[in-house]
């Protein structure tokens, strides 16, 4: 079987090239159930390619053929406020991609994408999705706004302007791929492209994302990349590993305090004197005091 280079890695250094736009446009069109054309990979300074970048995060925008936006992010490890990250990236994205002084009109709709490989939260899904709307809080309609477009009055719902949210949760995929989301999934998580694969982008990556293909120097830069990851995985690990212990050992501790400080209680409550309080719990008589 064919070894394939890992999303975050194409990502980062290879999808931006106009000739892969493929395999990043299969994505999209899987994901948000529509085909997407990618027309161009827009700036920002989050688009760094420099050899020291951060490995665990990859983060790209680009525009399509209606001209809206898409944020993708890939985060490899767990960052504590990542959905406040997710939402500025939004707002960021807003701000950054229209020009001073043009009319509110110009704000394109945004499709937020991301691909995470860590323990998002509590949930039973691989993938979420979510988008702002305005419901009637008596009448649970939908609130449709009327807007003027080229001349024309147009009514729409807030949902066609507001950013959507996906969130993949690729550590959480371990089903047999049958769909093509699947497909695309089974890919993120561990590599693997069916050699039968009609599923659009994968077929694209199949050919344009080999292993092999790479150059010596490329090779050593993703085996680098992927031993990275590795080596940060294990130490995330441990660490979690080690607080669990510490937070047991710390919880034995708490207990055990708590359970000296009942006796104490109930001791003295008899009338016991505080010295043989002391010696029964093994509390000091500041401790006693305080009680």
């Amino acid at each position: 079987m064919d070894k394939y280079i890992r999303f975050d890695w194409a990502a980062k250094r290879m999808l931006r090239d106009k000739a892969n736009f493929g395999v990043f446009e299969g994505l999209m069109t899987v994901l948000l159930e529509e085909e997407v054309k990618i027309v161009e990979i827009l700036e920002s300074e989050g688009n760094q390619n420099a050899e020291d970048d951060k490995f665990n995060r990859v983060h790209i925008i680009a525009k399509n053929s209606k001209g809206e936006i898409i944020l993708v992010e890939v985060q490899q490890t767990r960052e504590l406020y990542y959905l406040q990250w997710v939402l500025y990236g939004v707002a960021k994205a807003i701000t950054e991609h229209i020009k001073l002084g043009k009319k509110y009109s110009e704000v394109k709709k945004i499709y937020s994408i991301n691909i995470v490989y860590f323990d998002l939260g509590k949930g039973a899904d691989y993938l979420y999705h979510g988008q702002n709307q305005l419901i009637g809080v008596h009448t649970h309609d939908q609130l449709q706004i009327t807007t003027r477009e080229k001349e024309f009055i147009k009514i729409v719902a807030p949902k066609d302007i507001f950013p959507e949210y996906y969130i993949i949760r690729v550590n959480e995929f371990n089903k047999v791929a049958s769909t093509p989301l699947e497909e695309w999934l089974e890919y993120l998580n561990n590599g693997e492209i069916k050699d039968t694969t009609t599923t659009p982008g994968l077929a694209e990556a199949k050919e344009k994302l080999k292993y092999l293909q790479m150059s010596d120097e490329e090779r050593r830069a993703y085996d680098r990349h992927i031993d990275n990851i590795m080596v940060q995985n294990d130490i995330l690990e441990t660490k979690m590993i080690e607080g669990l212990e510490q937070g047991r050992m710390e919880g034995r501790a708490e207990g055990r305090a708590e359970g000296r400080a009942e006796v104490a209680k109930k001791l003295l409550a008899l009338g016991t004197d505080i010295s043989i309080v002391c010696q029964a719990t093994g509390m000091s008589e500041e401790e006693i005091k305080k009680l």
